[in-house]
């Protein structure tokens, strides 16, 4: 049954980052998500359904258009394409309150930058330059103690963090493990946006935020390398070839 699997909601899509939603909606479906909405703006939401018939795309101008969404999400993935403008802005005070388990990504962790907040329930992944911003050093800083950056991450805004990079680093409390999947052809726009879906669509299956965050990294380096096997090579790989491979990785 659909509703036993979850119902992941992305919101994110920004003026002209149509894609990096899409990636995210789609990748939360080929890993496994019951139901997936996208809350985007008027001239993304026709867009992403046509892309995907599977998924159900909601235009969002004001917080009082995302409100009966929220209400039927198990699960909320926030920032891909988000873009720091106006749009959204408006709908980001709602979004930062909620109580549901969330995946932090991209613009909403820049959001997250200029107004800490701490919760035990949720992940944010961060690449380098977004953990500078976190923590406001520089990214030089973390890159020279990438373990001490996720740990204080961790402390200062709590739930699990993933440090995004060669070796993809994962922290809840005082435990950090070590992502060994992966290779140097995911380093390219779009790779965080899957990444994030992958998650979220695991969290909305039940598992715990540390469980989804350590099987998502994994799972996403994995079906990073088997496209890369696929296609000849790391050069040239896109987030569409993980994307499509990624059911078969799952299953």
């Amino acid at each position: 049954m659909k509703g036993l699997f979850g119902h992941v909601l992305v919101v994110g899509g920004g003026y002209g980052y149509a894609g990096a939603v899409h990636l995210a909606a789609e990748a939360a479906l080929n890993s496994g998500a019951g139901l997936v909405s996208v809350a985007t703006r008027k001239e993304h939401a026709l867009q992403v359904h046509l892309l995907s018939p599977e998924l159900m795309g909601h235009t969002v101008e004001q917080i009082s258009d995302i409100s009966e969404l929220l209400s039927k999400a198990t699960v909320l993935v926030l920032g891909p394409g988000m873009a720091q403008r106006q749009w959204a802005k408006r709908i980001w005070p709602a979004l930062i309150s909620l109580d549901l388990p969330r995946v932090i990504d991209a613009d909403a962790l820049n959001f997250l930058a200029e107004t800490p907040a701490y919760s035990d329930n949720w992940v944010l992944t961060p690449h380098p330059g977004e953990a500078a911003r976190l923590l406001q050093c520089s990214t030089v800083d973390v890159l020279q103690d990438r373990y001490k950056a996720v740990r204080t991450l961790q402390e200062k805004y709590g739930g699990v963090i993933v440090l995004k990079g060669a070796g993809t680093l994962i922290c809840a409390e005082d435990e950090v493990y070590v992502n060994t999947t992966g290779n140097p052809g995911m380093a390219l726009g779009g790779m965080g946006d899957v990444l994030s879906g992958i998650i979220g669509s695991l969290l909305a299956q039940k598992h715990s935020l540390l469980e989804a965050a350590k099987l998502g990294v994994y799972l996403h380096g994995l079906a990073a390398d088997n496209a890369a096997i696929t296609i000849g090579g790391e050069r040239g790989l896109r987030a569409s070839d993980v994307l499509r491979i990624l059911r078969e990785v799952v299953n």
